[in-house]
């Protein structure tokens, strides 16, 4: 009871600390633009440590080591498919984004540059992606909430109602104080507690196991090619295709997550990403290798757990002294803040800005677009709460979900934008629509049929065929303006 009770006073300690951090950025919050985008300052360190923290989230330490867990090796490819995607997404979209929104109105939401780009005068544009954002985005909140609901649970022994309300609330709290750069530097301290978590835990479970040796012999025992990247866990056969596409298919994502785009969009200078890219993939491929290494020894240190989803905190409650321990435990509830703070900022800006001011008050002041904005955090909190209240639910597949959706939704649109001249309003909203529909079609059908092609993870089906209804849309159509030609060409330029 006394470790615990240690363990909880750390946990509140930092906690408060977030919440500090909100309140001196809500001194420092003047307009809406330091609210929303932080006025385009962040530089390299920030950039990356917050888009990865945001990005990653609670999955990061309770989905995936779950995941591994249960899976073994075959996990692996799900962190590949996130390795290679997260240097794509900064390698070849990052710099041009930064430069178009910026040439394209200045633009603030995800939403705001699609209507930019296109000089959508119909709003369609704005309305459908502050739609798609708003309900995948109360998913994908909800999957942290869940994270830090779990945590509480096991932790102080509390019902997972209060627990999620506990967790919640300081979620909301910085985040309807600070805006955007409270949540970008949070994200960034929350980034390096990760980092030091997922590398610390696994050395001292081998350590405990006996050394590397011992650990792979140990594992041998779990089940057949349980250590097989290539054959699958049950049944020994070679791995699917359709099992390892679907995995690998996890980086498709990454075009599509506004608020890791977002991140993109703030930096200070385009000269600045170069270097953050290259922070961004040192922690990515640290904190992957690590989480799936973590899930791998936890099999054979913690046989039989009930919910693999806990292996991460459940090991670091067993090795480590109530101090550290609490230390530690704090990443999970960092991972889980740093994705939902990001996640709520964003929707609340889509409300605010796409919504509000488009639809409700066009004449809406910056002041009133934050109070708008502040509220909307927590209204879409409440959702999310809802969501998360089943203590069943898995981390896992309500992250995999909305990551599917926001990735088929926005990431061939955002795609084609930069690199495709010809695409238009049109294409662009027909291929929103197709990617968001074909993965709310895609899992109904897969939870109906036994079709071995069912299995194929959604965003796949749903990227490609969002690409398709650009690329077909916007031939049928008129062919963008003047105007907007000679403004791709000063930002390809």
């Amino acid at each position: 009871m006394e470790g615990n009770m240690t363990k909880i006073i750390v946990l509140s300690i930092y906690l408060i600390g977030m919440i500090y951090v909100g309140f001196i950025y809500y001194r420092r919050t003047s307009d809406f633009s330091d609210y929303v985008l932080g006025g385009r300052k962040l530089g390299s360190w920030t950039a990356a440590l917050s888009a990865q923290a945001s990005d990653m989230s609670g999955w990061l330490l309770i989905g995936l080591p779950g995941a591994a867990y249960l899976a073994g090796l075959e996990a692996a490819w799900i962190a590949i498919g996130l390795g290679i995607g997260t240097y794509i997404n900064w390698k070849v979209v990052a710099r041009r984004l930064r430069s178009y929104t910026e040439i394209a109105g200045d633009a603030l939401t995800l939403s705001d540059y699609f209507e930019n780009r296109f000089r959508d005068h119909t709003h369609i544009l704005r309305l459908v992606s502050s739609l798609v954002i708003i309900v995948f985005f109360a998913v994908y909140t909800s999957a942290q909430f869940s994270a830090g609901a779990k945590l509480f649970e096991t932790l102080m022994g509390i019902d997972y109602t209060v627990a999620l309300i506990l967790g919640s609330l300081v979620i909301i709290a910085y985040t309807f104080l600070g805006g955007f750069m409270a949540v970008s530097f949070t994200d960034f301290i929350q980034g390096m507690l990760m980092f030091f978590a997922l590398i610390v835990v696994p050395f001292v479970i081998l350590g405990e196991l006996g050394g590397w040796t011992s650990a792979m012999t140990a594992l041998d025992g779990v089940a057949p090619n349980y250590m097989n990247l290539i054959r699958a866990t049950e049944g020994g056969g070679v791995l699917p295709v359709i099992a390892i596409v679907s995995n690998l298919a996890w980086g498709l994502g990454y075009f599509g997550q506004p608020h890791i785009l977002a991140r993109f969009m703030a930096v200070k200078r385009t000269e600045d990403i170069k270097k953050a890219r290259w922070i961004a993939m040192v922690w990515v491929s640290v904190t992957l290798a690590a989480a799936v290494v973590i899930g791998i020894l936890g099999r054979v240190y913690l046989p039989g757990i009930p919910d693999p989803e806990k292996i991460f905190m459940l090991s670091v409650d067993v090795l480590f002294v109530p101090v550290i321990a609490g230390v530690l435990l704090a990443a999970i509830l960092a991972a889980s803040m740093s994705t939902a703070d990001s996640q709520l900022l964003v929707t609340a800006s889509s409300i605010s800005e796409d919504i509000y001011k488009k639809y409700i008050n066009k004449d809406a002041t910056d002041q009133e677009m934050i109070k708008v904005g502040r509220l909307a955090v927590v209204g879409i909190a409440l959702v999310a709460m809802g969501i998360a209240l089943d203590p069943d639910s898995s981390v896992f597949s309500l992250v995999s979900y909305a990551w599917a959706g926001l990735g088929a939704s926005f990431g061939p649109v955002i795609l084609a934008s930069l690199f495709w001249r010809r695409t238009n309003k049109w294409g662009a909203i027909a291929g929103m629509i197709t990617g968001a529909v074909g993965v709310v079609g895609w899992t109904r059908l897969a939870g109906i049929s036994d079709a071995a092609i069912f299995g194929l993870y959604e965003i796949v089906p749903a990227f490609l065929l969002s690409g398709l209804a650009i690329y077909a849309v916007s031939l049928l159509t008129e062919a963008p303006e003047a105007e907007i030609l000679a403004e791709y060409d000063r930002m390809a330029g």
